[in-house]
């Protein structure tokens, strides 16, 4: 990394006592966790000339916690990232009821960058959990990174 080089805005903005709302990515890895979380809580139809970006993960929040809903969930990511960022590649997703979380396991890091939840529905009784594991292919190495949301 350059010094004072930047590659985009992070995403979801924080809350910030200097007024730094808008923060800017230093390394590749933190742009590309943006974009994929940018892309995966925007609901589809809400963008000006691009109405297919974003998912449907939004409709799934009051869904029965069973298998096909997973199976949806996984579907959906799965057809957003291959059409809107094809610098990753998918190892594994897992949906599971946010009850049965890592959290009560002592394995939950609470101000980590790869964690996102939905604002005050991310950690009711009826949420998903859903963890992505993904390898970033645009450099010359392969990096393995994950992005858990709560919906």
């Amino acid at each position: 990394m350059a010094e004072g080089k930047t590659y985009g805005i992070n995403f979801p903005f924080q809350d910030s006592l200097k007024g730094n709302y808008l923060s800017l990515s230093q390394d590749v890895d933190a742009e590309i966790r943006s974009n994929l979380v940018h892309l995966l809580l925007t609901r589809k139809g809400t963008r000006y000339y691009l109405p297919d970006f974003g998912t449907r993960l939004y409709e799934y929040i009051f869904e029965p916690m069973d298998g096909p809903t997973f199976s949806d969930i996984e579907a959906e990511i799965r057809d957003s990232v291959d059409e809107y960022m094809p610098g990753i590649t998918i190892q594994n997703i897992s949906v599971k009821p946010a009850s049965e979380g890592e959290e009560n396991k002592g394995t939950f890091i609470e101000d980590d960058k790869r964690v996102f939840r939905v604002p005050g529905i991310g950690e009711l009784e009826h949420t998903a959990k859903i963890r992505i594991d993904y390898i970033i292919t645009d450099s010359a190495f392969n990096e393995s990174d994950f992005v858990i949301i709560n919906i």
